[in-house]
């Protein structure tokens, strides 16, 4: 057993610091949030020179000097998270007052102004009453409420401080100061009746407010993943010879299912790596297998460009269409980024393959104004080609 994989170092934050700084490659290097680049020590002997010193003690020792420990920046950099116990929580305080007016601004354009909303996601508030204050367990859990609110489940307040902190708001994680976080948890905490409308949270009496929360004694421990001697769902073994030859792995949405929460392909952008599956009417689902999905892409680049449905359409046009390309780009005008026309004008006489495909493939932004384009890493590097060469290539 190695240094690093010792029980006793558990999961602290300088230690395993300590362990990425010490088995990076030699010559290479470690970029840490907040402090640039770490340069890497020398690296350990492989091979044929692992194998010759293997039995050499003065190599031993050397193994031994590889790597430093962590510095107390590095420590900080990364130890952001807030325990249970409050442990990693930092100073600070913020009233309702002040939540509310940074969640008018920052948060209810997702959440509400009251956190009631199920627009984007599942309610905050809702579904706790003064008697689960009292008893700490959510009653409504096993009741007729038709969802569960996020106070509803909350069992430690440490964890929602500690989301707030590190990933809201959406557009913009980290963005909210600590004073902002205490705001914005003493107010959603204020929805849900547990603290008063005057009230200040800070690190001194959150943990009272643990205290108070609805579904503090919701936590369970009754299951088979606790005491680790859960039994495993299959009793097969593994297959090393004679196997099949082909094995798929998909999912799917039972019928029974499909609908309750409306369309989900219309929910999705209509670019980018994911798609959502067609759930709505029966034409909504034939558009979602693949020839629907060719037929919908033949039909969008005819209205784009209604020339191009005079002749057979090359493969670089069929598959800006298949790949929803024209959700932001037309043939001969400009839309939500440039024309066909303007990249093949831009780029005439110019080995643009390369640059155009990398752009295809990773997404960028500020060569065509401040819209960014997403990546699409979904698209095969054969199709990415076949439609630069057309942008390029096309009259």
């Amino acid at each position: 057993m190695s240094r690093c994989d010792s029980p006793r170092l558990g999961w602290r934050r300088g230690a395993t610091l300590a362990c990425l700084l010490l088995g990076v490659a030699g010559g290479a290097a470690l970029s840490v949030p907040g402090l640039g680049t770490v340069q890497a020590a020398q690296a350990w002997p492989s091979g044929a020179a692992a194998r010759d010193n293997k039995d050499n003690k003065n190599t031993r020792a050397a193994r031994a000097q590889l790597g430093r420990t962590a510095t107390a920046a590095e420590v900080k950099a990364w130890d952001i998270d807030v325990r249970p116990d409050f442990q990693g929580l930092p100073p600070g305080r913020g009233t309702v007052a002040q939540g509310q007016t940074v969640w008018d601004a920052r948060c209810a354009s997702c959440h509400g102004d009251f956190g009631e909303s199920n627009a984007v996601f599942t309610p905050i508030a809702g579904g706790t009453t003064a008697a689960d204050i009292a008893s700490g367990r959510v009653a409504a859990m096993t009741g007729s409420q038709p969802y569960r609110t996020s106070l509803m489940k909350l069992s430690t307040v440490s964890t929602l401080w500690d989301y707030i902190h590190r990933a809201m708001p959406w557009d913009a994680p980290k963005s909210l100061t600590v004073d902002e976080v205490y705001a914005v948890t003493a107010y959603i905490l204020n929805l849900g009746d547990i603290v008063p409308s005057d009230f200040t949270l800070s690190d001194a009496n959150i943990g009272e407010v643990q205290r108070k929360l609805p579904n503090r004694n919701g936590m369970t421990t009754e299951h088979g993943l606790w005491p680790g001697r859960g039994k495993p769902d299959t009793r097969n073994t593994a297959c090393m010879t004679n196997c099949a030859g082909k094995v798929e792995v998909s999912s799917l949405i039972p019928e029974y299912a499909r609908g309750t929460h409306g369309d989900l392909a219309a929910q999705q952008r209509g670019f980018g790596p994911v798609r959502g599956v067609a759930t709505g009417s029966p034409e909504d689902e034939a558009k979602d297998k693949p020839e629907g999905k060719a037929a919908a892409a033949t039909v969008g680049n005819a209205a784009a460009n209604p020339a191009a449905t005079a002749a057979a359409q090359p493969l670089g046009a069929k598959l800006t269409g298949q790949y929803q390309c024209l959700a932001c780009h037309a043939q001969d005008r400009k839309l939500v980024g440039p024309s066909f026309h303007e990249i093949a004008q831009r780029y005439k006489g110019k080995d643009a393959h390369g640059p155009l495909a990398q752009k295809i493939r990773s997404g960028g932004q500020g060569a065509w104004g401040p819209v960014p384009m997403p990546p699409q890493p979904q698209v095969p590097e054969s199709d990415i080609q076949a439609m630069v060469k057309w942008i390029l290539e096309a009259k």
